[in-house]
């Protein structure tokens, strides 16, 4: 099935998870915040949050600063 990943579309199984495109980028570990068709995700439904083809997600990296 075929979904966005900030604005680049990428084929993915059926099935895949959040968790899995968060490895597959590298970011294991990160401090990221992702959207999924402008809804935010928790990190703790990673696992079990399934996409849909269709599906626009936008991952960001959480910067400091001051």
């Amino acid at each position: 099935m075929e979904i966005s990943v900030n604005g680049e579309n990428k084929q993915v199984p059926d099935g895949y998870t959040a968790a899995q495109l968060v490895d597959a980028m590298g970011l294991t570990g990160g401090r990221i915040a992702m959207e999924v068709n402008l809804e935010i995700v928790p990190r703790s439904t990673y696992d079990s949050y399934t996409f849909n083809a269709g599906d626009k997600i936008e991952i960001v990296h959480a910067v400091g600063g001051g």
